[in-house]
């Protein structure tokens, strides 16, 4: 998947959050969309042998939208009965846009989601359960991972197909270690001991045998990302067991932030880099923890000579962040255009993972995963390796208010406006009053 065109400098909070809700799509670009910006379904009937058009909605653009592009084609010439024209909308408009169709019964017939999106939907009953119309069509849901099914299960009903499974990578730069001398004869890294001190140790061997580059760029505009991998890591939760509380202001939540602060203060990681992305493609960083939807253009370029392996259990486990798009289908939409809907999400699963597969991302279907074509993808065994320990969202139809909280809360911690112990102690405020109301 092609790496995010992210704006530079630090982000107002509402476009932050559709960007980081947003997650793997490329930005803004559009790449080729289909169809209009009207959110009016159009309204084709089966007619005989005319076969059911329905409307699919994404944000994709860039190198995902070349995938999806493929697929939509693949399913449209693979039979007769249902025919997919798609309206691919900006990542930081897309859900605002979403919401709005919902709530006015105008727009898709099926549309992506973000897993950490879906539960207002759920809860204001603007989706269907997917696991009756998944019978009707022949799609046996147990191809799907237990834990990207549990993610989307509500009172034991699912409400989307879960389409992958994405998140970070430690992705690292193998001129730059060998010149370290922190390269194995294998190709991977040197890593020393698994703590944070020994982790740093290792960084600060790499600052001092060659100076010229970070050694680990850290993606400091969208820092909740790097945070949450390492507050997992350390076995920290951002809510309570039933959701009702805060629970981020502890001890491994500090540790986290003064590893990090650590970092900025020895010069391993620069505080003002506003594209770290481009920094390690551009080979001025010897780390990255990167989206495995960055594995067509970093790995995908072997003068590059990138390698990736699962984030490193630096703070004592490899849990860590992760989101899935999935596919979802609005109450409003006809049984006959739902069972229709159905067949896509049947056919973007088996045989459309095989292509998002390409794009990076991990395919939700067991069976795509377990083919030779996709273990035969580079890394793609280190990719499943950790898709084995990730950790989703908590499943409230508050967190797109709590994911904006924390990331202004870290932007504040991080550039000095307040101490980290303050930080956490207003951002748990916040999220408090955020559930509270």
């Amino acid at each position: 998947m092609k790496i995010r065109k992210k704006l530079t400098g630090l982000l107002t909070a509402s476009l932050t959050l559709a960007l980081v809700m947003a997650g793997c799509s490329s930005g803004t670009k559009d790449s080729g969309a289909s169809g209009s910006t009207d959110t009016e379904t159009p309204k084709t009937e089966s007619k005989g042998s005319a076969p059911v058009e329905i409307t699919f909605w994404n944000m994709f653009g860039g190198g995902e939208g070349d995938f999806v592009d493929q697929i939509i084609k693949g399913f449209n010439d693979s039979q007769k009965e249902v025919s997919v024209k798609q309206l691919r909308l900006e990542s930081n408009e897309y859900y605002a846009k979403l919401s709005t169709a919902l709530s006015s019964s105008k727009g898709p017939d099926v549309a992506v989601a973000h897993v950490d999106r879906i539960s207002p939907f759920v809860k204001a009953k603007q989706i269907v359960p997917v696991d009756e119309l998944a019978n009707k069509v022949g799609f046996d849901l147990k191809q799907i991972t237990e834990s990207n099914i549990a993610s989307v299960t509500y009172d034991g009903k699912p409400y989307a197909v879960p389409l992958d499974t994405h998140f970070h990578m430690f992705y690292y730069n193998k001129d730059i270690l060998k010149k370290a001398d922190l390269l194995n004869e294998d190709g991977t890294p040197k890593l020393g001991e698994m703590t944070p001190e020994g982790f740093e140790k290792t960084l600060a061997d790499i600052h001092a045998k060659v100076p010229d580059v970070q050694a680990l760029a850290v993606n400091t505009p969208y820092f909740q990302e790097p945070f949450l991998n390492m507050y997992y890591e350390a076995g920290g939760d951002i809510l309570n067991a039933d959701m009702t509380k805060a629970a981020i202001n502890n001890d491994k939540a500090l540790k986290v932030l003064n590893f990090y602060m650590d970092l900025y203060k020895n010069k391993y990681s620069d505080l003002n880099d506003k594209t770290p992305w481009d920094t390690f493609h551009n080979g001025k960083a010897a780390f990255w923890f990167g989206g495995v939807w960055e594995a067509g253009l970093l790995l995908g370029d072997k003068s590059l000579n990138i390698g990736a392996m699962p984030l490193p259990p630096i703070f004592g486990s490899q849990t860590h962040w992760a989101s899935s798009h999935t596919l979802v289908i609005p109450s409003y939409v006809s049984p006959e255009k739902q069972e229709a809907a159905a067949k896509f999400m049947k056919y973007f699963s088996e045989v459309g993972g095989k292509t998002w597969g390409q794009a990076g991302h991990v395919p939700a279907n067991s069976n795509v995963t377990a083919s030779e074509e996709y273990k035969s993808l580079p890394y793609r065994n280190e990719f499943i390796e950790a898709q084995k320990t990730v950790k989703f969202a908590p499943p409230t139809d508050k967190y797109t208010t709590i994911i904006t909280t924390i990331s202004e809360s870290l932007q504040n911690i991080i550039f000095g406006n307040e101490k980290p112990e303050d930080g956490l102690a207003n951002m748990e405020k916040q999220i408090n009053e955020v559930l509270d109301n």
